[in-house]
């Protein structure tokens, strides 16, 4: 799996049009950018895409509307995730993996699990899966840690091939290098940390960022994966302002305001969310300003 998913993913938006159906024509937009943009592959129904709202019947047809629009051109990842085993399972049992290179699948949420529970979930998935599986640690949104020994067991599993850590811990991220087989992948699942973690090891990023910026963060990534640390982080710095404001109203309200100012789509979101505040819009659009002016 290293050659498809080495570098830049896209953590894929869902635009939205204001009836709040999706918008299949920003959707083309945002992936020819990214094409465009020299990333290395999509990651469709991720937290990005605001999957906890998307219906079943959407999902399908928006990993379908990619993959047509991709025509092989670029790997597919597809996040497949829930607190409930039994109901992975079963979605897996409906995907269809046609077009599917991967799956990414979070640790269980909310329920709060053991260590060893988590471990139990992945081995089920892992074992349900006709495609290999990259694990997803995000505990700002799960309410809990995968710990680097639950990883590197995991990681003998055969069908799981890496994980995508995103707990901003890099004394975590060392432990799963020193431990990890030679062919199990660190990936970064935070924009601004990815160039520290290329640096223990780490082979790439699947990126908020991209959807907006897949040229110029694109480059900054691909020069520190080449050894380049100085040039890659100099690039790195200009996303710096932008990146603190993605979230300060969750993620991805962030993001589609910054596509919006650009022109690629609108800043339509699913409640609980809700767009971008009058004060973020501002603040959004002053940094993009002082970006364009750096480039």
């Amino acid at each position: 799996m290293r050659n498809k998913f080495t570098g830049v993913g896209v953590a894929l938006i869902t635009p939205f049009n204001e009836d709040l159906s999706v918008d299949y024509k920003g959707l083309q937009a945002v992936l020819q950018q990214a094409i465009d943009g020299g990333v290395d592959y999509i990651v469709v129904n991720g937290t990005t895409s605001e999957a906890s709202t998307l219906k079943k019947e959407e999902k399908s047809e928006i990993l379908n509307f990619v993959a047509t629009f991709l025509d092989n051109r670029l790997p597919i990842m597809y996040g497949i995730g829930a607190n409930d085993t039994n109901h992975v399972l079963d979605l897996i049992k409906e995907t269809d993996f046609s077009h599917v290179d991967a799956i990414l699948t979070v640790s269980p949420y909310y329920n709060k699990p053991s260590q060893y529970g988590i471990e139990s979930h992945y081995i089920d998935v892992a074992n349900a899966s006709p495609v290999p599986v990259l694990l997803y640690n995000v505990p700002g949104r799960t309410g809990s840690n995968v710990d680097a020994s639950t990883t590197l067991r995991l990681a003998q599993h055969p069908n799981i091939f890496g994980i995508k850590e995103a707990s901003g811990d890099l004394s975590q991220c060392l432990d799963i290098m020193k431990g990890k087989p030679d062919d199990f992948m660190l990936i970064s699942g935070d924009d601004i940390l990815t160039i520290p973690m290329i640096s223990i090891g780490a082979e790439g990023v699947i990126s908020v960022l991209a959807n907006a910026f897949p040229d110029s963060f694109s480059e900054c990534i691909h020069k520190a994966l080449n050894g380049d640390f100085t040039g890659g982080t100099a690039g790195l710095h200009r996303f710096l302002g932008i990146n603190k404001l993605l979230y300060l109203e969750s993620n991805p309200v962030g993001i589609k305001e910054a596509l919006t100012n650009i022109g690629i789509c609108d800043r339509y979101v699913r409640k609980p969310l809700l767009p971008a505040s009058l004060e973020l819009r501002n603040q959004i659009a002053q940094e993009l300003s002082q970006i364009k002016a750096i480039q």
